[in-house]
C-alpha cells in the first residue's frame, strides 16, 4: 500500500487515528527511539510514504516558548560517549549527528524524560526536548524520504513535566489538524 503522507506519532492519546483525513496514514511508535525506529522502518516498507509528519509533544527548555514548533533541526540529547566522542555524536558512525527539515526550532532527543536543567541542552540552543525525532529522522533519511516535525508544547523540562504532560498530551491535537489542513 502506498501513501502521500505518514504520520509517525508516539501515542493514541497524542493524535486520535479517526480525527484525521483517510487520504493519511498514522503509526504509533510507543515512547523511545528504538521504539521509534523500528516501527518507523515497519511502516515506511508497508506504505511507501513520500513524506513523512512526525507530531509529538515536547518539554521546553527556552521559557518563551509556546504552543505548536515545527522543528528545523535535531540532535540526540543522550549519547554520551566520551572521551570516544564528544557528548551528541555516535562514536565510530557514518551517519549524521544531526538531521535538517524546514522548521526553525532545534529538538534534542533522548530516552529520558527531562525534569531538571542541563546546561548543555542550552548552550548547543535546543529549543524543545522529546523522546522520538531523532530515530525517525535518521531512519526516513536512510530511506531518503523527506520529513517534518511538529511539537506540541506540554511542560517546562523540570521537576512538574510529568504531571504536566499527563495533563497536557491531547491538547496539541487540534493545532496539528489544523497544520495539517494546509500542508495537504
Amino acid at each position: 500500500m502506498k501513501t502521500e503522507l505518514l504520520i509517525i506519532t508516539a501515542l493514541e492519546s497524542e493524535l486520535k487515528r479517526e480525527v484525521l483525513p483517510s487520504c493519511v496514514e498514522i503509526v504509533y511508535t510507543g515512547i523511545g527511539k528504538i521504539n521509534a525506529a523500528i516501527t518507523s522502518i515497519k511502516a515506511i516498507h508497508q506504505y511507501s510514504p513520500k513524506r513523512i509528519l512526525n507530531f509529538g509533544t515536547a518539554g521546553k527548555i527556552k521559557s518563551e516558548l509556546h504552543g505548536l514548533l515545527e522543528i528545523g533541526k535535531v540532535i540526540q540529547r543522550d549519547m554520551q560517549a566520551e572521551p570516544l566522542a564528544p557528548r551528541g555524536s555516535t562514536p565510530f558512525c557514518i551517519r549524521p549527528q544531526e538531521y535538517l527539515s524546514s522548521g526553525q526550532f532545534i529538538c534534542g532527543s533522548g530516552d529520558s524524560f527531562v525534569t531538571a536543567h542541563d546546561p548543555w541542552l542550552h548552550n548547543l540552543g535546543v529549543d524543545v526536548v522529546d523522546m522520538e525525532l531523532f530515530a525517525i529522522a535518521a531512519v526516513a533519511h536512510d530511506h531518503q524520504i523527506p520529513w517534518q516535525s511538529f511539537k506540541y508544547i506540554t511542560d517546562d523540562a523540570n521537576e512538574s513535566s510529568g504531571e504536566d504532560w499527563q495533563a497536557k498530551v491531547h491538547y496539541g491535537q487540534d493545532l496539528i489538524l489544523e497544520k495539517l489542513s494546509d500542508i495537504l
